[in-house]
């Protein structure tokens, strides 16, 4: 598998057309459905006031946001685009990211992240649950994700509880028993590959001499004389 991307952005609103600004960015790298510990996390200046509203999902106050990095700044868009690559970005209901993300690079002069790139989570979600909540909670819950962690939205937070999501998604535990049971043949494979050679005390043989006679007088009468196991070294 590639490399992907999961992806979460928190915001002072709804809608990047009304003025409303990113003030958080969260990824995390996945390789093979298996996060690799790597990470980019910033807070972000939107350069102005943060909606009561707003406030209350993220808890990110327009006091704690001034004078961290703006946008345009290279330790935010030009990490993040070098963090994320060209790796397909994974994030739940991915308009609302995209949407945003692509309106701060614009802003910038910097292409758009296009939408063949991205995965949706909510709408695989919707396929494989039709019908029911599936927001990022309800998936959890679903799934058995802990969201002890978790006391408000947040970039850093919801990107992880989101990786396990989209593990569970692409079949999760049925994936970790593929990967136990490849490592078990390998286990195995080499266990029979070592456990057989010659043996450091010969075993004693199970016959007597008069016992090995009579055989090999039957063999004689059997084969017209011929001896059989001379035809395999033995």
């Amino acid at each position: 598998m590639a490399r992907e991307i999961v992806l979460d952005t928190e915001t002072t609103g709804f809608e990047p057309t009304q003025g409303h600004r990113l003030v958080e960015i969260a990824c995390l790298e996945i390789d093979d459905f298996i996060p690799t510990g790597r990470s980019f996390h910033t807070y972000i200046d939107p350069c102005r006031d943060m909606p009561p509203d707003a406030e209350r999902v993220h808890g990110l106050s327009g006091a704690f946001l001034r004078g961290k990095p703006k946008f345009e700044h290279p330790e935010v868009v030009d990490a993040f685009l070098e963090f994320v690559g060209d790796a397909p970005l994974i994030a739940h209901n991915a308009t609302f990211d995209r949407n945003f993300i692509n309106h701060e690079l614009g802003v910038v002069n910097r292409e758009p992240l296009h939408e063949p790139r991205w995965i949706d989570t909510l709408a695989l979600a919707r396929v494989r649950f039709p019908g029911m909540h599936n927001s990022l909670d309800a998936l959890c819950k679903r799934f058995k994700v802990s969201l002890s962690e978790r006391e408000k939205h947040g970039a850093l937070i919801d990107a992880k509880l989101l990786a396990a999501v989209y593990l569970e998604l692409k079949g999760g535990r049925e994936r970790r028993l593929e990967l136990t049971t490849a490592a078990m043949a390998v286990a195995v494979t080499a266990a029979a590959r070592s456990a057989y050679g010659a043996r450091p005390n010969p075993l004693a043989p199970r016959s007597t001499e008069e016992e090995r006679a009579t055989h090999a007088e039957f063999i004689r009468g059997v084969v017209k004389n011929e001896d059989l196991w001379a035809r395999f070294g033995l």
